[in-house]
């Protein structure tokens, strides 16, 4: 990359999951550019991350959340990206220990304490379940399918035969799960617009949860998920009409470096 600009950045990380964080309330980013997005996730000639979140100034809530894959493109809601970036609002001094801000899935609530943040995500009013699998919406579409021995699966593979083989070019992450106990399981996902195995997806963990007691697997409303990269939870309340509200994801975030890049 050869813009001029020198880029200011944080690096966090949620269970595995990272992002580049870089504080944009001066609207300084040149957002259009998703070379430069992608070059700045690069693992290998950038930064290095699973995808780049810019907090900007909100009319309604303490910040805005605008997220990038790391292909550079503008995506759909991020769990773990959702609660670092609550953690770099505290870092920065615009928050506390509560705040409530808007991304592209609407207004998120959160707190935290130390380095826990437990986020609201959006209500989910169904969990379709089809033949071997499950599907839903939990701010970014996902598949949620249950296997038997988890830590063989070759995630890559099979992940992008089902993104591409049911759902298209437009995609949709894919999760895979197997059942420790009751109350716990185990997941890895393959992410679009990442196009690999994450170590931890904050939506698609949800997604595997609601969809585990929807299928009358666990009656439990706080489900414990393992994660490859560490382990978060998820809590919720189920409505008759097969609906879920108060849906919170909760687990660590944490900064790992800063620094500042000349692209």
């Amino acid at each position: 990359m050869n813009t001029g600009l020198q880029l200011e950045f944080y690096k966090y990380q949620g269970t595995g999951n990272d992002f580049v964080m870089v504080d944009n309330r001066a609207l300084s980013f040149p957002k259009e550019n998703t070379e430069l997005v992608a070059f700045l996730c690069d693992r290998r000639f950038g930064i290095g991350a699973d995808g780049l979140i810019l907090l900007e100034n909100d009319n309604v809530s303490d910040f805005k959340m605008v997220y990038y894959n790391s292909d550079g493109n503008p995506s759909t809601m991020c769990g773990n990206g959702g609660r670092c970036i609550v953690a770099f609002a505290r870092d920065l001094g615009i928050i506390q220990g509560e705040t409530k801000f808007n991304a592209v899935d609407g207004l998120h609530h959160a707190t935290l304490v130390k380095d826990v943040v437990s986020l609201q995500m959006i209500d989910v009013t169904l969990v379709e379940q089809r033949d071997k699998y499950f599907f839903v919406n939990t701010g970014s579409p996902h598949h949620v399918q249950l296997v038997k021995d988890l830590p063989k699966l070759k995630v890559k593979e099979e992940g992008a035969k089902l993104r591409y083989g049911i759902y298209g070019e437009k995609g949709s992450n894919i999760n895979f799960v197997e059942a420790v106990d009751a109350e716990t399981y185990a997941v890895r996902t393959y992410e679009r617009g990442v196009e690999d195995e994450t170590l931890s997806c904050g939506t698609g963990v949800t997604a595997v949860a609601l969809s585990m007691y929807a299928a009358k697997k666990t009656d439990v409303k706080r489900i414990q998920i393992k994660a490859m990269g560490g382990d978060l939870e998820v809590s919720f309340e189920p409505q008759e009409d097969g609906s879920f509200t108060k849906v919170r994801l909760k687990g660590s975030a944490k900064q790992v470096f800063s620094g500042v890049i000349k692209c």
